[in-house]
């Protein structure tokens, strides 16, 4: 009994070693920046604008994105090398790893938080893990372009009544997985959606699926309260007559805008923000900027767009204002700005500077530089807020 005791004792007492090291504190106003070329991220705390940890051994993070358990504690890193992380962001370290795929672009993680997918390009299609231990739930490879390759898998999202959604971009589909059933996934495939679809994004009503189109003017939009209905060509004629520029980089959709009852989308090839009236989807006007979008991001209030360029423009941030739809404010943070997060209020948006290794934070009620934060080769910015919002 003596020695059960103390057994017990020990246990107790390295437990609370092992706990000692972790924070005790809620999680909600922290998050992750992804260090892309050290393959390894930084915990900060939003509020103070300091790091808490710095988590190595990622992999290949050239690529990454991340979303969050529902309560907050664990980040899901995707790499660019098929890893996928889950990581204790009050502890600071890796709890689970795996590397399902030679070469992924994202995730999304399910409605009840219980399954994590990830999509590859190689092989193509996508897999689903327990969140718990990412053992492997599921795998639902793509269509086959020829007997040695398969489809590349984009644009996978979340979407209510535990479904993902994700387009095929070389077949040019729009799948839906419904996973209520994790032995039996119900896969609904939208087929000739349209030329090359790239990204994909939903709204954050869970509604409306948008996949861009890189193989021809306009997107693809699939309304998921009725997809027996499939896909339909929106904005089709948009750039028409117009030369196209040359693409540095793709535009990313999941970084749309929605203000009011108006969206606001990076036009591919152009130098221009699209806005568009949500119901019938009809344009409504295009904002001239100073390079060719890649994210284009609402304040959470609806009232500002900011946007971000690709190379050479690189080192530009656009302040649209959604009543006038005229820009007004350029900033100019540095070469690399490439990536950007608001505050959950929209009181602050930081920008992930990569040139410069740092982030940089903006209030966005004066558009002031307020402060700076040393990272190594910033790119995505992931605060815990996502993890109640559809889509992120």
């Amino acid at each position: 009994m003596r020695f059960l005791r103390y057994l017990l004792m020990a246990s107790a007492f390295y437990s609370a070693q092992a706990s000692a090291e972790c924070l005790t504190r809620g999680t909600g106003d922290m998050g992750i920046i992804i260090e892309r070329a050290a393959g390894s991220v930084q915990v900060v705390d939003r509020s103070t604008h300091q790091a808490l940890f710095r988590v190595e051994g990622l992999g290949d993070l050239s690529h990454a994105s991340a979303v969050y358990s529902r309560d907050e504690r664990y980040a899901y890193v995707f790499g660019r090398d098929g890893g996928l992380t889950k990581v204790d962001i009050l502890c600071g370290k890796i709890t689970h790893r795996v590397v399902q795929g030679g070469n992924s672009i994202g995730g999304a993680i399910s409605q009840d938080g219980s399954l994590i997918a990830v999509s590859n390009y190689e092989p193509g299609g996508v897999k689903i893990f327990s969140s718990q231990d990412l053992t492997l739930v599921a795998d639902i490879p793509a269509t086959a372009v020829n007997s040695e390759k398969r489809a590349k898998t984009v644009g996978l999202v979340d979407a209510p009544d535990q479904r993902f959604v994700f387009s095929l971009y070389d077949t040019g589909e729009t799948w839906v997985v419904d996973m209520t059933d994790p032995a039996k996934p119900q896969i609904q495939k939208n087929l000739n959606v349209g030329k090359l679809p790239y990204d994909g994004l939903i709204t954050r009503d869970g509604r409306y699926y948008i996949a861009g189109l890189f193989g021809q003017d306009g997107l693809a939009l699939l309304d998921l309260w009725h997809p027996e209905k499939g896909t339909r060509l929106i904005l089709q004629d948009y750039g028409k007559g117009e030369q196209k520029l040359p693409v540095y980089k793709m535009p990313h959709l999941e970084g749309w805008a929605m203000a009011g009852n108006r969206a606001f989308l990076p036009g591919v090839g152009h130098h221009q923000v699209l806005v568009v009236e949500r119901g019938d989807w009809n344009p409504v006007g295009k904002i001239s900027v100073h390079g060719q979008p890649v994210f284009v991001m609402a304040r959470p209030d609806g009232r500002q767009i900011w946007v971000n360029f690709a190379f050479p423009d690189n080192d530009t941030i656009q302040v649209i204002d959604t009543e006038s739809l005229k820009v007004i404010k350029t900033l100019k943070p540095g070469k690399g700005a490439l990536h950007m997060e608001f505050a959950p209020r929209g009181e602050e948006v930081w920008i992930s500077i990569r040139d410069k290794d740092e982030i940089q934070v903006y209030d966005t009620r004066s558009l002031e530089l307020i402060h700076s934060l040393p990272v190594d080769k910033p790119s995505g910015i992931f605060f815990t807020s996502r993890a109640h919002t559809t889509g992120l």
